[in-house]
């Protein structure tokens, strides 16, 4: 179901590979949603490509990028001291007399203040990491798609919300990242053949059960456990993977612009790892044509159909 990937965040290979444009308000509007609060998950990767962003957009979005960063460590730096209290008043309270109550207090206070550290040194870090352009549902990417006849680069949530739809979809369906090939003229007829995007990944990753990896059955007694797999191409490429995408809007409410990626029935490599799903990454001769599908389901079909199909190796992913 691609319930992760690692996408192409730097705006700046759009423009260098496909001669995209970029809706540098977009972006804007979405950083300045974030830093107004709201719950805007972004990549780090995505934030560095805008260090180096021209004009005054860019030069906003670095403003708003640096304003959220700087509430995030405020509020890490209190949620420390808040954590480290706590724990000091358990030692002090197992010094003199223990209790469950506060045994329990210092393991909490322990691991809160471990994983507060660490998200304080994720932020303040500027070394690049493969993961730093790793999206999960819900988190935004930068999407290309056909606007007003070119190609266009703006960001979108992965996890579609279709046009005209309640807004409880996304708690309804919250499998909507995902667009089944088999299912393209039922659930997302309102999109294909209409609203075609495109993201580049590199490598995607799926949740799937030990059993099935070992190729065995689940043994009496014995509970389903879950690994993430990491799958890459080889050779190693980058892949332009089909997506539909929809601009949602309702009455006193923002627009939402959001995306799913297609998926279809896995390659044998895929399934023998225990997997019953795959992204389509289509040709790069097939781009404009699927960006800009003008209702033509058949040639869409057959857009699909003619993909690529590199061989995916698979790992334990960190």
């Amino acid at each position: 179901m691609c319930f992760s990937a690692q996408v192409w965040e730097d705006y700046e290979r759009f423009i260098r590979k496909f001669g995209a444009t970029i809706n540098f308000d977009a972006f804007a509007r979405l950083y300045a949603d974030r830093r107004a609060g709201q719950r805007v998950p972004i990549a780090k990767a995505m934030d560095a490509a805008f260090a180096r962003a021209p004009g005054a957009a860019g030069a906003r979005i670095r403003e708003m990028i640096a304003d959220f960063n700087m509430t995030q460590t405020a509020q890490l730096e209190a949620e420390i001291f808040k954590q480290r209290k706590r724990l000091a008043m358990a030692e002090r309270s197992l010094e003199s007399k223990p209790t469950k109550k506060a045994t329990e207090d210092q393991r909490i206070a322990r691991q809160k203040v471990s994983w507060v550290l660490n998200k304080l040194s994720e932020l303040r870090r500027d070394a690049p990491k493969p993961d730093d352009s790793r999206i999960f549902p819900g988190w935004y990417a930068p999407v290309m798609l056909w606007e007003n006849n070119q190609r266009v680069v703006r960001p979108m949530r992965y996890g579609c919300r279709p046009a005209g739809k309640p807004a409880l979809y996304d708690r309804k369906y919250p499998g909507t990242y995902n667009a089944r090939r088999d299912n393209l003229e039922g659930f997302w007829r309102g999109q294909f053949g209409c609203t075609h995007g495109v993201i580049v990944v590199n490598a995607f990753h799926e949740n799937v059960s030990r059993h099935r990896v070992e190729r065995r059955e689940l043994a009496d007694g014995e509970r389903e456990e879950n690994l993430v797999l990491e799958f890459r191409p080889r050779p190693t490429q980058d892949m332009l993977v089909a997506c539909l995408w929809s601009q949602w809007t309702a009455s006193g409410e923002p627009d939402l612009w959001s995306f799913a990626a297609i998926t279809d029935e896995p390659p044998p490599e895929i399934a023998a790892a225990g997997h019953d799903r795959c992204i389509i990454p289509i040709k790069a001769e097939h781009v404009d044509a699927w960006l800009n599908p003008d209702g033509d389901i058949a040639r869409s079909y057959a857009i699909l159909d003619d993909r690529e199909r590199p061989f995916y190796v698979h790992s334990m992913a960190a």
